[in-house]
């Protein structure tokens, strides 16, 4: 009979649960790394990291810098990035059940998207809204979703896509540039309370042709065997503190 008193360390929080837990995450964690190790690296500059502003790392990402040690995607980061797939998946059912005709996969079953700067430069999209209540929309729309955390969440909703999100307004335009779409229906969804927000994001021409010279830009430079500027001028600068690339980008200090 198993020993389930204070103390036996088989009950919540005792430390052989502790332990359990430990291995059991570490495990997982493991797991998942190993399959992002096997996934080919990619050979184009995404659409969804052109807003990033320091041009410089994204010259890094396409020639597959090794990013510093201790600094690439862990576990949990890996475990983020597949829950926000099961929301989206969510949030894909609501709106059809709300009568929204949302397509997401082509009739061979791969998602939509482009290729442009002979394949150096894509993009996948969430999917597109080809028709569905009346909501003040123009259908066809760009549909493109996010699962984010409570407090990003709010920030979206109190500022806006634009201003609280300028990675994720950056990605949109491009999308819209290149599927030929006028408008885009972002929506985002509150991971701690499933709240919903929709924001309605027209088509900029001016700032999708400044993201299109960046990307091209960008390639160029890859391609040449050369970096552009910093974004910075110390390496303290709290973007270059987040970067996974700031040992490499600094060392030497040229």
């Amino acid at each position: 009979m198993l020993d389930l008193n204070h103390g036996s360390g088989l009950i919540y929080g005792g430390s052989l649960v502790g332990h359990v837990a430990t291995r059991i995450n570490g495990l997982i964690d493991a797991a998942l790394t190993a399959e992002r190790k096997e996934q080919p690296p990619r050979d184009y500059l995404g659409a969804s990291c052109i807003g990033e502003p320091c041009a410089r790392r994204l010259v890094y990402e396409i020639i597959h810098a090794p990013p510093d040690d201790g600094r690439d995607f862990d576990g949990a980061a890996l475990r983020i990035f597949e829950a926000g797939h099961r929301f989206e998946s969510l949030s894909i059912r609501w709106l059809r059940a709300a009568g929204f005709d949302l397509r997401t996969e082509r009739r061979d079953g791969g998602q939509f998207g482009f290729s442009a700067a002979c394949g150096r430069l894509r993009g996948h999209i969430d999917g597109v809204i080809v028709g569905g209540p009346g909501v003040g929309i123009v259908w066809p729309a760009l549909w493109e979703h996010k699962a984010l955390n409570a407090k990003s969440w709010n920030g979206l909703v109190k500022h806006g896509l634009a201003a609280s999100k300028p990675i994720y307004f950056a990605q949109v335009q491009l999308y819209m540039a290149y599927m030929e779409l006028a408008v885009a229906l972002f929506t985002a969804i509150n991971k701690d309370t499933q709240a919903l927000y929709h924001e309605v994001v027209a088509f900029d021409f001016a700032e999708a042709q400044a993201l299109s010279d960046k990307a091209a830009l960008i390639i160029r430079v890859a391609e040449a065997g050369e970096l552009l500027p910093r974004i910075a001028s110390a390496s303290d600068y709290y973007l270059c503190r987040m970067c996974p690339y700031q040992r490499r980008c600094w060392k030497g200090q040229p």
